[in-house]
């Protein structure tokens, strides 16, 4: 055996030992019994789960909705809501709550007049829309002179809390913290709160912000347009293919009418899942759940997109001439992501390109130089829905997308022809175990995935079945997931070729 062969050997066996003690620290039959859900009677979804060692409790508020829940000329809404998160409630965040919602209304009412006016198009009275930019920006200015800016983050910090966020994706939004484990009943009131008396405060200036960011992430930063145009070719139908920061002439047309009538859609009980764990006592939190949140009226939960993406008839490709480097994106529609075939596409994308030691990585960027980086990713952009497993590369300086095309179809063919070796499928088995525990290292990663599988399974007992489907993929499964997803008709091609600028 050869210096290179027992280094490897070696490796493997110290990844495998290393991830001995985590599994036996995460005794999952153990912990799944610690775990303890009820639905409250207008369907809200609580998960506790106790955890004693530290005087700590990670809270998070799972939604069922992202952007790809978007109305039809109102994308990026969703995300809206992640800059809307904390503005605060009718008794959280103003100066005088009357007074307030009086602004508010004039501030609508103006922003109304403008946008009909705009409507008309070249048929528009400018000198009207000028008069009416003037009221409007004046209206805004007045409606923010009743705001206490920070109030719910302000209140949180005073009280203890760390790690106050949120995020909005495709599938998702959640909104988490932690705070010490006697201000349980403290987050019951404000959280829930937030869902019962929500204000929209401010959010025109937020609707500037994400605007801003559209441009910066996107319009100005050739590989956002470069992702932007990939999702658009790969999905015609499905609102995959929509970007979740919206377009910008939505961002700039929707106002609080239709925010509040997306909130008042989506965040309902039976559309939540709360997941705590920490230092709490369960029957304690289950009766303050059902005395804060119980006070959210039922509604029925909204219905999933019915939209399916049709299977596609043969392979598509977008050049985008730019003075930037080179970029190479390709993709396959892949199942959604509790599909069985998933944890083999899993597999397949962390032998194929994830990490320095990927096949493909050692090939373009390591032997031949050809790539300054490369990566595969599946799940992308959400697993709720059908989605993609993609190869992303930029080239290096004085190299092509064709030369980074024709290496990584061969590395894709050579799955196609030839299994995996034993010694890289326990690698790959282990660093997947791996990544999966270390997700559930914290009470908030608990927290969170507990609520992600509740929300994405149904089921947050499906969590503790992972580590089975992870180690039951073989390299036979990785070979036929290849053949059966990564073909020619299933293909999606992004690229940016460089140009002089000229």
């Amino acid at each position: 055996m050869n210096k290179s062969s027992v280094r490897l050997t070696l490796l493997s066996a110290c990844l495998i030992l290393l991830l001995m003690p985590l599994t036996h620290a995460f005794d999952f039959s153990k912990l799944e019994n610690e775990v303890t859900e009820r639905t409250l009677p207008n369907g809200l979804k609580v998960i506790v789960m106790e955890r004693h060692e530290a005087p700590v409790v990670s809270f998070v508020t799972y939604a069922n909705v992202g952007s790809v829940d978007d109305p039809k000329g109102y994308t990026g809404l969703a995300h809206m809501f992640e800059h809307m998160a904390f503005k605060g409630t009718t008794t959280l965040g103003t100066k005088n709550i009357d007074e307030e919602l009086k602004r508010i209304h004039i501030e609508d009412s103006i922003f109304m007049k403008l946008r009909n006016e705009r409507n008309k198009g070249r048929f528009a009275d400018t000198t009207l829309i000028n008069e009416l930019s003037k009221q409007y920006e004046k209206a805004r200015k007045s409606a923010y002179e009743m705001v206490v800016p920070n109030a719910y983050g302000t209140t949180i910090e005073r009280e203890g809390g760390v790690g106050l966020n949120a995020f909005t994706a495709e599938d998702e939004t959640v909104f988490f913290y932690s705070l010490p484990s006697n201000k349980v009943e403290l987050w019951m009131d404000l959280e829930s709160e937030r869902f019962l008396h929500p204000v929209l405060r401010e959010m025109y200036k937020e609707r500037d912000v994400v605007a801003e960011e559209r441009r910066m992430r996107i319009e100005s930063n050739p590989v956002g347009k470069l992702v932007e145009e990939f999702l658009s070719l790969a999905y015609e139908a499905h609102p995959y293919g929509i970007p979740g920061i919206g377009y910008m002439s939505d961002i700039q047309y929707y106002s609080r009418k239709e925010a509040k009538a997306f909130f008042d859609k989506y965040y309902v009980p039976t559309n939540l899942v709360i997941a705590i764990v920490g230092d709490v006592n369960t029957k304690n939190v289950l009766k303050l759940a059902e005395k804060y949140w119980g006070r959210l009226p039922y509604k029925p939960a909204p219905e999933r997109v019915p939209t399916v993406e049709p299977k596609q008839a043969g392979e598509r490709r977008e050049i985008i001439e730019d003075p930037s480097q080179p970029v190479y994106l390709v993709g396959w529609h892949v199942p959604d992501g509790t599909n069985p075939d998933r944890p083999a596409l899993d597999a397949l994308c962390d032998y194929l390109g994830q990490g320095r030691t990927s096949i493909l990585y050692k090939d373009l960027v390591k032997k031949k130089k050809i790539a300054i980086n490369v990566g595969a990713f599946t799940g992308w952009p959400g697993n709720k829905y059908p989605s993609m497993m993609a190869i992303f590369a930029m080239a290096s300086a004085g190299h092509t997308n064709d030369e980074i095309e024709k290496e990584i179809f061969k590395g894709v063919e050579k799955l196609k022809t030839e299994l995996i070796p034993q010694e890289e499928m326990d690698k790959i088995k282990a660093r997947a175990k791996a990544s999966f525990i270390n997700q559930l290292d914290s009470n908030q990663g608990l927290a969170m995935q507990l609520a992600a599988y509740q929300t994405l399974w149904g089921n947050w007992h499906e969590m503790f079945k992972e580590l089975d489907r992870i180690n039951a993929v073989t390299a036979q499964d990785v070979q036929r997931v290849a053949k059966k997803y990564l073909t020619k008709n299933n293909c999606d091609v992004a690229m940016i070729n460089t140009t002089s600028g000229s």
